[in-house]
Formats: structure tokens, sequence, C-alpha cells
């Protein structure tokens, strides 16, 4: 990976053309040319140093910070991004971008000497994860006592790693979850915006009926419908098109060929395909990466300071250098914003951030679970990494839950119907800064996860009860169901 060392993105493009086309165009319509995502990778170039002072800086480029640099530079101002990982343009000497689920390398994870997979075994044995180089990988997980948290690292944040699932909200939940925003405004112009500009699209069910790819969804639908339940496609901001081809071996196969939570070079519409592309497109936006926020306080001539370390891609210290801004946007993630926040508000560097930052965080009801399948109902080969099916039996009186339909892409048959469940778990924690350390830590407790580890089993028992199955319990370690 020789030449990524210091790698960050800039793109110098815009001048007079591109101020009168913004001028001259509706703010929500088609803003940006389709020209300057064509341009992607290339459009990123690299530069070494961050301005000492901005006004406006963002820190992540995930899709908060992506979503905030294209409105401010679609407003006109200037804008710097801080991510913490590389950017992911250019293959390695195996000419691929990413590493496989089941061929992991140092690209693999954020500076682990050993992948930390999901599925941690097989049939009891640990063949999953394997040693690697130290690397700033795509792929971070992040182990609290109580919880495990996956994060993307790289240009692009979470939609570099996650399995392109695209699914509007169901609008009573929205209003129940958050009752302040306008939903009327969210679902006739926000949410039909977001999904333009992301690419969503949707499979076309004949395809998806004969795609041998996709057996391992079927298998699962046509039990969860003998099962009394019913199924929905998911759109997905894959490209379902290439995805089509991939199946007939004339494009790269990614989806087909074990890319996902290490990443995807083709076919997935990631932020830095997207969002990034049209923001660095202004020419007003500059994303320096593998850039770590180490520390922000108020700056007594106003604005903020902030505390920057920069390291290559192997983890050395570069520089440490002391950036400020006028505006700051957090979009750091979850995890990464409040860590911040909660260490700058107890430390007394942001002394007016009030108690409720750092509370409330929830894992959204997430569970994996798994069945084994009777040998006569192979789940097939070959399977595609991009789910397309979930369960939808969210209108459940008592234990409301949405089973995604999730691959085993092991590349033999497996015979294994995997499901992620996202569940109403009512379960919130707090993020908790330590003067002893020096860290912030997440109070997440495992017995928090029982409420939704049970509505997906409810679920489950009734289609194992069908179809005389059970569950798997080799893939979780310590003979855990889920």
């Amino acid at each position: 990976m020789a030449g990524f060392n210091r790698r960050q993105a800039l793109l110098a493009l815009g001048g007079a053309a591109m101020g009168s086309a913004l001028k001259a165009q509706d703010a929500e319509a088609q803003f940006f040319a389709p020209n300057y995502r064509a341009l992607v990778p290339e459009i990123f170039q690299g530069l070494s140093v961050p301005p000492s002072y901005t006004p406006n800086l963002v820190i992540g480029s995930g899709f908060g910070g992506a979503i905030t640099a294209l409105r401010l530079a679609q407003a006109g101002v200037p804008v710097v991004m801080l991510e913490m990982g590389r950017l992911w343009t250019q293959p390695s000497a195996d000419g691929r971008l990413f590493a496989k689920t089941t061929a992991a390398d140092g690209r693999a994870m954020w500076f682990k000497s050993r992948t930390e997979a999901p599925i941690s075994s097989f049939l009891g044995l640990d063949v999953i994860n394997r040693n690697i180089d130290r690397y700033a990988g795509v792929l971070d997980r992040v182990n609290f006592p109580g919880i495990s948290v996956y994060v993307g690292r790289g240009v692009g944040g979470g939609s570099l790693v996650n399995g392109s699932m695209a699914v509007t909200p169901k609008r009573a939940y929205f209003e129940e979850v958050l009752p302040h925003v306008d939903a009327a405004e969210m679902y006739q112009r926000w949410f039909p915006l977001a999904n333009s500009v992301l690419g969503v699209n949707h499979v076309d069910p004949a395809w998806f009926e004969s795609s041998a790819a996709y057996r391992f969804a079927r298998v699962a639908r046509d039990q969860a419908h003998q099962s009394g339940f019913k199924t929905m496609f998911v759109p997905t901001v894959y490209d379902v098109n290439h995805l089509a081809q991939e199946e007939l071996n004339r494009v790269p196969r990614s989806a087909l060929a074990q890319e996902v939570i290490y990443g995807n070079h083709h076919g997935k519409r990631s932020l830095d395909k997207t969002y990034l592309a049209d923001a660095v497109g202004t020419g007003r936006v500059a994303i320096y990466t593998l850039q770590q926020v180490r520390r922000i306080r108020v700056n007594a001539q106003g604005g903020y300071l902030l505390d920057v370390r920069e390291i290559d891609d192997r983890g050395n210290v570069l520089a440490d250098v002391q950036l400020s801004c006028q505006s700051l946007f957090m979009g750091a993630g979850s995890l990464g914003t409040s860590e911040l926040l909660v260490k700058a508000r107890d430390t007394g560097d942001l002394p007016q951030l009030n108690a409720e930052v750092g509370r409330g965080w929830g894992h959204n009801g997430n569970v994996m679970a798994a069945r084994a399948n009777h040998l006569w109902s192979p789940t097939g080969k070959l399977q595609s990494t991009m789910p397309l099916m979930g369960i939808d039996d969210w209108d459940h009186p008592t234990r409301p839950v949405f089973a995604e339909i999730t691959p085993l892409p092991t590349g033999f048959e497996n015979w294994v119907s995997m499901y992620l469940g996202v569940t109403k778990n009512p379960e919130r924690a707090t993020f908790r800064y330590s003067a002893a350390t020096g860290q912030v830590s997440l109070d997440w407790r495992r017995e928090q996860n029982a409420k939704s580890v049970q509505d997906l089993r409810a679920l489950l028992d009734v289609i194992n009860r069908k179809q005389g199955t059970i569950y798997r319990t080799d893939l979780f370690g310590g003979g855990r169901v889920v």
C-alpha cells in the first residue's frame, strides 16, 4: 500500500463556471452535475497539513459529516473536513481495494493484530478470524465492557462497511421516536432527497427469483411465509444492475466476492461516490485524512481550538498540530462525537455543555441469530453480501421485529439462515469520562440486550417449530444462540 502515507483528499475544481451553476440551479434539485461523480476517485488528491485556521470545520466524513459539508458548500462557504481514517481509492498489489471477509489482511481492521468479525467461529472452530498486520484498516471494533460497536474508518465512514440497506423508517415509529421533528417535511422533502442523492434503487423481483446468489434469502423467505410472517424487499444503495452483471461475470465482482464488512469496491454507492463527491466537486470542500482529533476547547479569541494528531497508515505519528475554527460541526459518529464532547465537558474545555450530552445512547435494538436448515434446504454456495429482503413483523403488538435476512458467504454450502434483528429496545446507556484514565467509556450492560434477544427469538422460535429446525450455537462463541 505504498503511496498512501499522509493521503488526504482535495479537489481544486470549481471557479466561475461552478459559481454560475450554483446560482442558476434550484437548491434542492439535481444540484451537482453528474460529471463530478464520474471523476471519483480521480477528483481526490493529496494534501498533508490542514490549514491552521478555517471558518467552518467538520469532524468526520460519515453520513452526518458528509451531508453537513454538502449543505455548507451549497450555501457558498468553504469547509475543511478532518477524517480519522484513510482515503480508499487505490487498489493494492493484489489488484483489490478491500479484503474479502474470508481472506482478511491489514486492510480489514483499524490497527488490530487480529480480525474481530461478528461471527467468531464455525462448527466451534476458530476459523473465522485471522492474524493480520496492524494497519489503518477500514473497519474498527470498539470494545466496551458490556458491548462492542463497529464503526467505519475512512473517507465515507460507516457507508464503507455497511450492508447498503436504505430503509425509510415507518412514519408512525419516526413520530414516536422524534416527536419534535416535522415528520411531514421529512417524508415529503428530506427522505426523498436523501434517497435520490444516495442513488437508492430496488431489485428486480424476477431477477431475484432466479439469482443463485440470493437462494439463501429465498429459503428464509419461504420459511417465514410458511410460518405466517410477511417479508419485504429492502431498498439498497448497491447498484442492482451491477449486481446482476456480477452474477454473469461481465463486471468485477464485489457483492459476489465476499466484500462487505471490510469494504466494497464495486457496486456500492458509498458516500465517497455520492454526497462527498458532490461536496468536493464544488471546489469549496477539502478533506484531510488520517487526522485524529484529540481535544476540543473554547478559543479565547472566539470559536474553538482543536488538538489534532496526524498519523500515517502504519500508525506512526507525523505531527501534532493545533487548529482553530469559528464554527465546528461534529460528525464523528455516535461514539466519536460523544467521546469528544463528554471529555471536553467533564475536563472543563467546553464547560457550557449540559448534562444531557453523552446520555441516551442505544444500539438500535440490533441482535443477530442463526438457524440450522435441513439438508434438503441448501442456502447456496454463492451468496451475495448485500441483503435485499427482511421479515417484517414490526406491527406485532408486543414485540415488533424487523429481521433482515443476512448472508453467510463462506464460499461453500453451509445450510445456515442468518438474521440481523431490529427490535424495539427501550434500554439506553451513558458515556462517562474517567479522570483517572483520561478515557471515555460506555456503560451499556450485557443484560440490557435481553429485550432484543427475547423478541428476535420469539419470532424465530415460530419458524423453528414450523420447520422442525434448531438454532446454530457455534457461530457467536460460548455456545450462544445470539
